[in-house]
């Protein structure tokens, strides 16, 4: 029994390893960059797109205006907008919620990529439910 405990962190683990997160942002946005290193450490693979204008991805993609973030990506069938933390986009690829993904609205000072370490909460919201309703999905 203990054997199965001790082998869910490295499934989970081996579960992630080759996900490829495609990601649009503007070439001069260091925060964005900054979320893209934060991925890569955890364990995803990442394609950097950079574009002058971010904005019809997300038009694309089906990500509502108050949502919005600095960048855009993509994983496994699911759209990340903003700083979403990695720990979350694992939860999201475990669970497989029928929704179209995450979001980290704005560009809060303490998520990943931003790192300004103020101690203010933030939320990643699910977005795309059948419902068409946004809702809570980690806080942080």
């Amino acid at each position: 029994m203990a054997g199965s405990f001790a082998s869910a962190p490295a499934a989970a683990a081996e579960q992630m390893a080759g996900k490829t997160v495609e990601v649009w942002k503007s070439p001069s946005c260091g925060c964005c960059g900054g979320w893209v290193t934060h991925m890569r450490e955890a364990g995803f693979q990442v394609t950097v797109h950079e574009v002058d204008d971010v904005d019809p991805v997300k038009a694309q993609q089906g990500v509502p205006a108050p949502l919005h973030s600095c960048h855009t990506a993509l994983v496994d069938g699911y759209v990340l907008e903003g700083h979403v933390p990695a720990s979350d986009v694992k939860r999201l690829l475990t669970e497989r919620p029928k929704a179209r993904g995450l979001s980290v609205p704005g560009m809060p000072q303490d998520a990943p990529g931003m790192d300004m370490k103020t101690g203010t909460p933030y939320q990643t919201v699910l977005f795309g439910t059948a419902d068409g309703k946004a809702t809570v999905y980690a806080r942080h």
